[in-house]
């Protein structure tokens, strides 16, 4: 499967399919079950090429299995490591101190049962290359990596044939939430958005300087694609802006 978006915009990285399978791909980067590991770093080897497949025993650490929607709940402490920490609070595999994202275990906790889920009755959730999915498969969610410049025109694209102007949204979250979890969620919206993510700071080390995700549910991806031919992308003002994207 093609994007002319992702031609256009002279995207760095493929854009990411995420699919909702019964159907495990071989060949398949996957963590180890039981074993600590990021979704963030999986979704970045999936646009530079990789496949890489989750379940319910592989996802990696707790956020990624409540990112991925394959958990529904986080743990008891959570919010203490979420914002101030808490003595004698047993350490969370991947967080070494308290991450002080919320300034009070109130606003953490407020914030965890705000999160929303989604039901995946599948086996596997599975990252790869959007020019991989083939005719059979329709994706959950689509994700693109993007640089300011690009990321302008995709929110711009996002609201081009929509009326409002809140059509792309971006929720404080985890890495792996705003890119599956968040726009997942949109899906099963009237009228679904696009969410800007990549905005954690845990996982920004694993993830270009420059670049952001936009993520979107598969419906509203098909939409922005049919609204390329026409818009705002085949005049001078863009096209002033595409030359200084490296190509």
């Amino acid at each position: 499967m093609q994007s002319e978006i992702a031609q256009r915009l002279k995207l760095r990285y493929s854009p990411i399919a995420i699919l909702f399978t019964n159907e495990k791909p071989q060949g398949s980067l996957e963590f180890k079950e039981g074993k600590w590991g990021c979704v963030a770093a999986m979704l970045t080897a999936a646009a530079k090429g990789r496949r890489a497949v989750f379940s319910r025993n592989t996802f990696g650490c707790e956020g990624g299995g409540i990112g991925l929607g394959l958990l529904n709940e986080y743990s008891e402490g959570m919010e203490y490591f979420l914002s101030t920490g808490k003595a004698g609070l047993t350490p969370v595999e991947g967080i070494r101190e308290p991450e002080g994202f919320k300034k009070t275990p109130e606003l953490a906790k407020a914030w965890m049962e705000s999160v929303p889920s989604i039901d995946v009755a599948e086996q596997y959730i599975v990252f790869k290359p959007l020019a991989e999915v083939e005719d059979q498969e329709e994706p959950k969610v689509v994700v693109f990596y993007a640089n300011p410049d690009q990321l302008t025109a995709l929110v711009v694209l996002a609201n081009y044939g929509r009326p409002g102007h809140d059509n792309v949204i971006a929720p404080f979250g985890a890495g792996c939430q705003t890119a599956c979890l968040f726009p997942g969620s949109e899906a099963d919206e009237e009228r679904p958005r696009a969410v800007i993510g990549m905005t954690d700071i845990s996982v920004r080390p694993r993830i270009d300087a420059d670049l952001l995700s936009f993520s979107m549910p598969y419906a509203m991806f098909k939409e922005m694609e049919d609204n390329v031919p026409g818009s705002f992308l085949d005049r001078h003002e863009w096209k002033q802006i595409a030359e200084r994207i490296p190509g």
